[in-house]
């Protein structure tokens, strides 16, 4: 067996390591759960705005059903106002599903991440093997993307063969 794994790496260690990525997505979709709640909150907001300035101007007159008569202050309903708050509620549930669609996305890589840690736990042995898978799951998932704040294995590897490859 070759030591690639340097001094001191254990399988525990990878364990461990993914544990810990898988702990930091589910932090950042707990962040991104806020984000979408607040965002929600506004469009519930502006939506009762709109229910508001919509009633202040409708009455029902009869059989033929509502009608827009002047506000009460004898003016018409402020139609260009009304129709840019409707964009902005439209453009708000647009990223509120962006990030649902996002928050998604981070969970099933944690989910993996906490997989391979578990399987890494029962059923493997060599820290080059663990290595290996760790780094074949963050390929394969693109983890990099999701970790613009450190580096991932498969970035240290990559970099540790650029480097090799250079001597």
């Amino acid at each position: 067996m070759s030591d690639d794994t340097g001094p001191g790496l254990s399988v525990d260690e990878f364990v461990d390591y993914c544990q810990t990525q898988a702990g930091l997505l589910s932090g950042r979709v707990e962040t991104m759960r806020t984000e979408a709640d607040d965002l929600l909150s506004e469009i519930d907001a502006e939506m009762a705005d709109i229910r508001d300035q919509l009633e202040a101007h409708t009455t029902v007159e009869g059989p033929d059903g509502p009608s827009t008569p002047p506000g009460p202050d004898g003016t018409d309903p402020d139609i260009d106002a009304l129709e840019a708050l409707e964009r902005e509620v439209k453009e708000k549930q647009l990223l509120v599903e962006a990030k649902q669609t996002r928050m998604q996305i981070f969970q099933d890589l944690a989910a993996a991440y906490t997989d391979l840690a578990a399987e890494l736990q029962s059923s493997v042995d060599d820290a080059d093997e663990a290595l290996d898978r760790v780094v074949r799951l963050e390929a394969d998932n693109d983890a990099p993307a999701y970790f613009d704040d450190r580096q991932t294995l498969v970035e240290a590897v990559t970099d540790a063969s650029s480097a090799d490859d250079d001597e």
